[in-house]
């Protein structure tokens, strides 16, 4: 970009915090509704404590000052929800995401559910504040549809107000855009399971995997990053990553017919291994690839798994968005446990190798 001049480069970006982490759960509230329906002159601040900010009107219930777990809450019910930030008419939605415009029937109802942390306030998400602050910044999403979900809820937010936007593919990404006022680029990075994979068949000369009765499958090189998001380390200001549902879809890598076959440095990894002891050693080898390919001073955030919404049945074998309420602890519990391999449980198996393996500063 022509606007990223020498001087830019050479010095280490401050990033507030603050406003991204508003951001991150914003988006991720979206996310939840959609699939059930930068100055460099401020301080860097810590990775290990964030805090919120106050409300114009603080709830007198919450603790003053200090930092929040904000995950900690509840969804709320607002009977008077404030205007929408975009609806269904933002193009960058993708058609059979678009709750709205395909006429979900409680589409709108929906969208009156608010996230509420117990302990702190959580200001609404502000997008003529998110550009200004993150001026002559870049922010990518590396991941799958999650990602791309919470990529395009910022795009359309921001994109309601200011509208001068140049669409491009930064650093290889799917897709992309610079709010051209603001020299604010994001961008979204498909990748499924970050590291590189592709088709494999047996050789009619013989190998390893053919000794052993492979015939084909899918290899995938677990120190080598999927070529999508190679260089997004080195581009992005803040990136934000994802993986997890792709790791237990038989329908995609069916354990018989089309396996997972992990390969590194090049040779296939013997004895070969299931696919949870893959995603440890690919988990392992992107983490040291980012922290060896980050530009000086960028933040990395690395998103947990949220759970499949629909019941009865997979998305194309009858299954359904059921629910009009949120869940209570307790149907979070019968739905999603480990123990009772309940519903869903993929989910909090991907997130328990994410907690193990991303012990760094992410």
């Amino acid at each position: 970009m022509a606007a990223r001049d020498g001087h830019h480069h050479n010095h280490v970006k401050k990033i507030p915090l603050f406003p991204l982490l508003s951001l991150l759960c914003f988006a991720s509230i979206f996310l939840v509704l959609s699939l059930s329906r930068k100055t460099s002159s401020n301080p860097l601040l810590s990775h290990q404590s964030f805090q919120f900010g106050q409300s114009p009107v603080p709830d007198p219930n919450v603790a003053l000052g200090g930092s929040c777990d904000y995950s900690d809450g509840a969804w709320i019910y607002d009977h008077q929800p404030r205007s929408a930030r975009y609806d269904g008419s933002c193009k960058e939605i993708f058609k059979g995401w678009n709750c709205i415009s395909n006429n979900k029937s409680n589409g709108w109802e929906l969208t009156k559910w608010r996230w509420k942390p117990r302990r702190c306030d959580l200001p609404l998400f502000d997008p003529v504040y998110f550009l200004e602050k993150y001026r002559n910044t870049n922010i990518g999403f590396v991941g799958d549809s999650l990602n791309r979900n919470m990529f395009i809820s910022l795009f359309c937010t921001l994109k309601r107000v200011s509208s001068e936007v140049k669409k491009w593919r930064p650093a290889g990404a799917d897709r992309g855009f610079t709010f051209l006022n603001y020299n604010l680029t994001i961008a979204y990075h498909r990748t499924n399971l970050l590291a590189r994979y592709g088709r494999w068949s047996a050789n009619a000369n013989g190998g390893v995997l053919e000794s052993l009765g492979f015939k084909e499958g899918f290899r995938l090189d677990v120190d080598v990053p999927e070529g999508t998001w190679a260089g997004a380390p080195a581009f992005h200001d803040i990136l934000i990553f994802n993986t997890g549902h792709w790791w237990w879809a038989p329908s995609k890598f069916d354990p018989v017919k089309s396996p997972m076959l992990f390969f590194k440095k090049d040779h296939p990894v013997i004895p070969p291994i299931p696919p949870d002891v893959g995603l440890d050693m690919v988990l392992k080898h992107m983490v040291l690839f980012i922290k060896k390919n980050l530009r000086p001073g960028a933040i990395k955030f690395f998103r947990t798994q949220s759970p499949r919404h629909f019941e009865g049945g997979d998305w194309n074998q009858g299954g359904t968005c059921q629910r009009l309420q949120p869940l209570s602890p307790e149907q979070v519990e019968g739905l999603f446990s480990l123990k009772n391999n309940g519903t869903n449980v993929e989910a909090r198996l991907v997130n328990c190798h994410l907690k193990k393996a991303l012990k760094s500063p992410i």
